[in-house]
């Protein structure tokens, strides 16, 4: 059997792209998470970035004012999960359902007029020689910019929280509130940033599907993708070095529900949509197995409410 080693880099290619939403959205949530705040928003948030993005970019034809356009939407609407969530003091798990079903209703409004339309895609950038090497430089040279991006904000997030002061504030509001706040650190402020900084990534993941993955709009694009960062979150035992592994897991079950389709292999096409889905049900199940290591790895003060003492 001959195996095409262009055919081999094009899949592994295609596997990164598809972990890109997954890799923005996740670190979003790990930093939320980090500073103790469980926000479930985050399918809602990601639909908002896509719908505004590809709004923006039909509108500007601007790459950059999307983008940013995008990441503003997420934050303006993961503010408001904030502000119920750290001023009203509202439970987290209920807010962040709203926050989903809000976001979800909100871009298909919008979105109305943005249905059938289609946009450029966004071309990959092109690195004379390192770009046509067999299989690696289809995976390492051959990507759009936002790519790049994704990787570069996984290293940074990595860097934050283990290399620099402010990433140990903000681990140490999220496993002792109250101790933090007594030391002096503004917690509800840093949370507000946590939060905020959350919604901007899923906003990008959510414009890269709109503006490169799938270059048009669809109501519901997002696919469920805010419910599987929210699970590779707790699959990486909250550490940003574990992301891209399981980013690359989930993108390669989906590439691989894809090819199975284009293939013909028989199996019904809803059975082969479940896949990524079936994936996380089963890593779920298999990492809550080990509860100890969860209570080791997880925030302390992950979801529970918190009130200064004046």
């Amino acid at each position: 059997m001959i195996i095409d080693i262009n055919f081999v880099g094009l899949i592994l290619a295609s596997i990164m792209a598809s972990a890109v939403p997954l890799i923005l959205a996740s670190c979003g949530e790990l930093i939320t998470e980090r500073s103790g705040v469980l926000n479930l928003g985050v399918e809602g948030m990601m639909i908002i970035g896509a719908i505004s993005g590809f709004a923006l970019m039909t509108v500007t034809g601007s790459l950059i004012v999307a983008v940013f356009g995008a990441m503003l939407a997420g934050v303006l609407i993961s503010t408001i999960f904030a502000f119920l969530t750290q001023t009203l003091i509202t439970n987290h798990v209920a807010t962040g359902l709203a926050l989903t079903i809000f976001g979800t209703g909100l871009s298909a409004l919008f979105g109305l007029e943005y249905v059938g339309k289609t946009i450029e895609q966004i071309e990959p950038i092109y690195i004379p020689l390192l770009t046509d090497l067999p299989i690696v430089g289809r995976i390492l040279f051959g990507h759009d910019p936002l790519i790049y991006l994704a990787i570069g904000i996984l290293g940074l997030t990595a860097w934050f929280l283990r290399r620099t002061r402010a990433g140990m504030v903000l681990r140490a509001v999220g496993d002792s509130d109250y101790s933090a706040h007594a030391i002096g650190y503004p917690v509800i402020a840093i949370r507000y940033a946590a939060v905020a900084f959350g919604g901007a990534m899923a906003g990008l993941g959510g414009a890269y599907l709109s503006l490169a993955y799938t270059p048009l709009w669809a109501e519901n694009m997002s696919a469920g993708r805010g419910w599987i960062a929210l699970a590779l979150v707790v699959f990486a035992s909250w550490r940003p070095s574990r992301v891209l592994l399981g980013a690359m897991l989930f993108g390669g079950i989906t590439i691989l529900q894809l090819n199975a389709q284009a293939a013909g292999l028989g199996i019904p096409a809803s059975y082969m949509s479940m896949l990524p889905y079936i994936a996380t049900i089963v890593v779920l199940v298999l990492i809550s197995r080990d509860s100890t290591r969860i209570r080791l790895n997880a925030p302390a003060c992950l979801g529970r409410a918190f009130r200064a003492e004046r």
